[in-house]
């Protein structure tokens, strides 16, 4: 389907209640979807599989697929999904399967990188977080993904994770203010960590901060993920998706 704006991306998604798909073209602008599906329960990889091509719909709508997985992802293959079933997945061919179905070339990419790579400038050090269920983290150098860093899992505050910290469960717990200050202490806390120097934050509970943000913090749209999944087709990244991943076959 390529045509006179380039090759037309299906861009999906992912988090743990929701998958998310569009059509764009090659700058990024969305020129079909956006389409949504619940992301199955307890889902094992082919449940993921078979969603992600019923959301997709007939295959020649587009050239290639992009996937945002919630999860970390090296060179198509799915290492850990801690909102799903993470013995299931481990060392998953995501990449792989959901191209043999779909009949197109796929890029699978942590969830939180693809939607940093929609929002980022590509210059410097810029992170970009996503709380959600879980916490999102990615961050980049000059453009580039780092390496997959879970921050969701790694202590904050008085033993509770940035996850059990400022997660979606926090939010609901503690209330949209205390939550707002909470994530407060996050921002500065990752300032420490990596001195970057421009965060983004995404995805779907970045509409509930009300604080006021530091000059080189941004709230992203929500549809940061979807032109994201355009980035991961540029040739400077093709290296990513050659990475080999021990113990995988």
């Amino acid at each position: 389907m390529d045509n006179d704006h380039g090759p037309v991306t299906l861009a999906i998604d992912m988090d743990g209640t929701r998958l998310t798909a569009g059509l764009l073209d090659s700058a990024g602008a969305i020129v079909a979807g956006r389409e949504t599906a619940d992301t199955p329960r307890h889902a094992a990889p082919q449940d993921i599989v078979r969603a992600m091509v019923r959301l997709a719909g007939p295959p020649g709508r587009f050239d290639r697929a992009s996937i945002g997985f919630p999860g970390a992802v090296r060179g198509g293959y799915v290492l850990t999904a801690p909102n799903l079933d993470t013995v299931a997945w481990r060392h998953f061919p995501l990449a792989s399967a959901l191209s043999e179905q779909l009949g197109k070339p796929v890029r699978v990419l942590n969830d939180a990188q693809v939607q940093g790579l929609g929002a980022i400038a590509g210059s410097g050090i810029e992170c970009a977080i996503a709380p959600g269920i879980g916490f999102g983290f990615a961050l980049f150098r000059d453009g580039r993904p780092g390496p997959h860093l879970d921050l969701a899992h790694h202590p904050l505050h008085k033993g509770k994770t940035y996850e059990e910290f400022a997660g979606g469960a926090a939010l609901k717990t503690v209330g949209r203010k205390r939550w707002n200050r909470r994530m407060k202490r996050v921002l500065s806390a990752i300032a420490d960590l990596t001195g970057y120097d421009i965060l983004y934050i995404v995805g779907g509970n970045a509409r509930q901060i009300d604080i006021d943000l530091p000059a080189n913090v941004r709230i992203v749209a929500d549809d940061a993920g979807m032109a994201g999944g355009v980035r991961l087709w540029d040739p400077a990244l093709d290296d990513l998706f050659r990475m080999k991943v021990p113990g995988a076959a």
